[in-house]
């Protein structure tokens, strides 16, 4: 179907007249016929055109308005729409990048199936959705390769609604019968596993490993982790801490080790060191509150998951269904943000330990990878609280790639992260982003040039985004589907042997 035809432009931008009668969408994708070669582009802005001159245009707008009918000759040929196109690609032998303009004067195209036969599906595949052109879902399901994409970490960046549990339901989802890939959740909403609802409990491959620490369904585990699994590291970025409080609990570890927590609440003393009775009086406090403990006649009381007798394997436990590449859900809806973040540090230094370590003997290739799923990010990576110490989260973003451990960051506030960590994010997935300095910290640090697509990300519908990634050749705009959809869609029947006397 022919859209319009070149009438102006440059190497950033291409005019295109739009044919009388046919509707043009922000973000639609276009195809020109050059020769052999096919030129993709997407629109980026559209605007009104006219031949005649706004003077006379206003004056004849208000004969219509005060004096009835009154049209103007030739009306499809003199006022017409114009679109500005950015080129993606050259698809032809080479699918190439676009370092050249069409012909002039070329007529445009819509979009179809067959100008996308480059789009493959690579190995390790992680799906996304349909994809989109415009407003339109076209039939053809787009696919990253899902072991880069998340060893080298995800940002899904999207205003309040846009859709991010509902994309994050469908990725794991995906990725729950695959087992290239590990999947710990943070799920502060306890929306994944669908304790009430429809969610992961009910893959047909029951890979999905649940962890609550209030009434577990069936099939699920009571969260419990042992006082003795923590280290000083993994308090940093739950709680605030000053240089001597952080030293009073590195100086308790190395002392006390597994006892250390114990020793530390009952003011062991460490000869000759010595701290101020302030420092310990309010590290106690800090730890007793964060951990929900109490503390009397030297005898620990636990009032929450951490516990001086029970949960001494939970840690080994999910680091283990991790390496088996299970999803690992955590319900961390009863917690302070500061004890859910606790909580994630504890497991991923765990797991980053383990993977360096596998690393150093040569076995890392063997191993899945692991992907840690944080919501509302800037609480670990935000600029304000890298500012007070560095955590774990900070130290995969830069490294982790390298040990196959991977983030995956959702916000709504993409510009609270320091931009040195957000262009380590390699693949983002940009759902509707209203405001605008939060689409230019994600447009300024994406692998692909988003310079004029602010219009196109703002005007995203719910379950609408634009994939860039420095595995894509090009910003990929998608259409996710709705989760309750994509699980009938992908449910897989299960056999039922029924066996008995004949």
């Amino acid at each position: 179907m022919i859209k319009g035809q070149v009438v102006a432009g440059d190497f950033a931008k291409i005019i295109v007249r739009v044919k009388a009668g046919h509707q043009v969408e922000l973000g639609e994708l276009l195809v020109i016929e050059d020769n052999t070669e096919r030129f993709i582009l997407q629109v980026y802005d559209l605007m009104y055109a006219s031949q005649i001159s706004q003077q006379n245009l206003e004056m004849v707008a208000g004969m219509n308005l005060e004096e009835g009918n009154f049209n103007i000759m030739d009306e499809s040929l003199r006022n017409y729409q114009l679109a500005f196109c950015k080129p993606l690609l050259i698809a032809g032998t080479k699918n190439a990048v676009c370092k050249k303009l069409p012909s002039f004067f070329t007529k445009v195209r819509a979009v179809s199936k067959e100008d996308l036969s480059f789009i493959t599906t690579p190995p390790y595949p992680l799906f996304l959705g349909k994809l989109r052109s415009g407003s339109t879902a076209m039939d053809f399901d787009i696919f990253l390769p899902g072991k880069d994409v998340l060893s080298h970490h995800v940002l899904i960046p999207a205003s309040t609604g846009k859709g991010k549990s509902n994309l994050m339901s469908c990725m794991l989802w995906n990725l729950s019968e695959k087992d290239y890939a590990g999947i710990l959740v943070l799920d502060p909403h306890d929306e994944y596993y669908g304790r009430t609802g429809l969610g992961l409990k009910d893959h047909p491959q029951k890979n999905v490993v649940y962890y609550t620490p209030t009434n577990p369904p069936p099939g699920a585990y009571t969260l419990k982790i042992n006082l003795s699994k923590l280290k000083p590291e993994h308090f940093m970025g739950a709680i605030q801490l000053s240089d001597p409080q952080r030293q009073c609990l590195h100086v308790y570890y190395k002392k006390f080790r597994a006892q250390w927590i114990n020793s530390l609440l009952s003011e062991a003393k460490i000869e000759p060191v010595r701290f101020h009775e302030d420092t310990i009086a309010v590290v106690k406090r800090k730890l007793l509150t964060l951990l929900g403990l109490d503390f009397d006649d030297d005898r620990i009381t636990s009032q929450g998951i951490f516990d001086e007798i029970a949960g001494e394997n939970t840690i080994t436990e999910i680091c283990t269904n991790l390496e088996r590449g299970k999803t690992v859900i955590i319900d961390t809806s009863f917690f302070s943000g500061a004890l859910e973040i606790m909580v994630g540090s504890i497991i991923a230094s765990e797991m980053f330990d383990k993977y360096k370590y596998y690393k150093r003997i040569g076995k890392l290739d063997e191993k899945p990878v692991v992907s840690i799923v944080l919501e509302e990010a800037p609480r670990v990576l935000g600029k304000k609280v890298l500012e007070q110490g560095g955590n774990i989260f900070e130290t995969l973003a830069r490294e982790g790639r390298k040990f196959k451990v991977g983030i995956v960051a959702i916000t709504q506030l993409p510009s609270e992260i320091p931009k040195n960590i957000l262009a380590n994010m390699n693949t983002k997935i940009i759902l509707g982003i209203e405001m605008g300095s939060e689409r230019q910290a994600v447009i300024e640090s994406s692998p692909q040039d988003l310079s004029n697509d602010g219009r196109n990300i703002a005007s995203l519908d719910k379950g609408e985004a634009l994939v860039t990634s420095t595995f894509t050749r090009f910003a990929v705009p998608i259409q996710i589907p709705l989760f309750s959809d994509f699980v009938k869609v992908n449910e897989k029947p299960v056999k039922q042997h029924f066996i008995g006397m004949g």
